[in-house]
């Protein structure tokens, strides 16, 4: 999807996006086994904006198609009729939905133009990490929780910038680098500015986060196991392993994604990386997964995982 391409161009912190299979290696490494966090979410740190707070000025409410979707479901969804969804994104055919075309979703019949933001799905805001680059830009982080039972998808957040007398420096919209957001789990939006003050703070608030659909075919239910991990001896890169298990018994997977996430030892984010599989998932069956991940900030303590698999 295009709103990811800007996410692995800039900094080392994402190395090579392209699809890869599990590295292979002639020397034996010593991995140390990962468990994932159990700890409870933290309080809505400064700085980051209760979803209810209103934004500054009007922020368009947009949805990235995705694969499957249809002009039917995604009215459904946000509960507005398909002649206000097709009024109000006239380039698009309901026969041909370009995956990644962005839709503006109207509030009611009224308005048009997507001004208006529906209220997004509650989430927790946990933290908020800004880490500079040589190149005089910053990497922000910021850490969102699902604490529902629900499927969560197209989570967006603003970012601003803002100074040491509290004035805007600079705004944009930051996005999960998976298209969904599972249960119980946490995940960072992320988005780098060039050009930003070494001094200036994050604000952030959540723009859009929507509840999917119960029995939405469109994602697989995965899970991962012998998740391991080596950190180099800088502490600033660890090689992350695992295996991919399909909970499902008749769907095969096509497109899978694991989002890793590091944190240091006081529990900040400090890198992310996506790895896309090459091999499909066979119902019911697993699949292996190898990659680098590098940290922006302090040493590597720990890493976490989360799977999106799509037929």
């Amino acid at each position: 999807m295009r709103r990811f391409l800007f996410l692995f161009a800039s900094f080392l912190l994402l190395t090579s996006c392209a699809p890869q299979q599990a590295d292979s290696t002639s020397q034996p490494i010593r991995l140390t086994p990962f468990l994932t966090s159990t700890s409870a979410p933290l309080p809505t740190p400064f700085g980051l904006v209760a979803p209810i707070t209103p934004l500054p000025s009007p922020t368009p409410f947009t949805y990235v198609i995705q694969k499957n979707d249809t002009l039917s479901e995604i009215a459904e969804r946000f509960g507005v009729s398909i002649d206000d969804l097709q009024a109000a994104n006239p380039q698009i055919s309901a026969n041909a939905m370009p995956i990644g075309e962005v839709l503006l979703i109207p509030n009611d019949s009224n308005n048009l133009s997507g001004e208006s933001t529906p209220t997004p799905a509650p989430l927790t805001l946990e933290q908020s990490e800004c880490y500079p680059t040589a190149d005089g830009g910053v990497w922000c982080f910021i850490l969102v929780r699902n604490d529902s039972f629900d499927l969560i998808e197209n989570v967006s957040a603003q970012i601003t910038l803002i100074d040491a007398n509290g004035a805007a420096l600079a705004a944009q919209t930051a996005f999960l680098i998976l298209d969904i957001l599972p249960p119980n789990t946490s995940l960072p939006v992320m988005t780098f500015f060039s050009n930003a003050p070494f001094d200036a703070k994050p604000q952030a608030q959540i723009l859009t986060a929507i509840q999917a659909l119960s029995n939405d075919g469109r994602y697989i239910l995965t899970t991962t196991n012998n998740t391991l991990m080596q950190v180099d001896a800088g502490g600033h890169s660890a090689q992350v392993s695992g295996v991919i298990l399909s909970q499902d018994q008749r769907v095969v997977a096509n497109q899978i994604w694991v989002a890793a996430t590091a944190y240091d030892d006081a529990g900040r984010i400090v890198g992310v990386r996506r790895w896309e599989a090459r091999a499909s998932l066979p119902p019911g069956g697993s699949l292996p997964f190898q990659f680098l991940i590098s940290s922006a900030g302090g040493r590597i303590a720990r890493v976490e995982f989360v799977v999106e698999a799509r037929p």
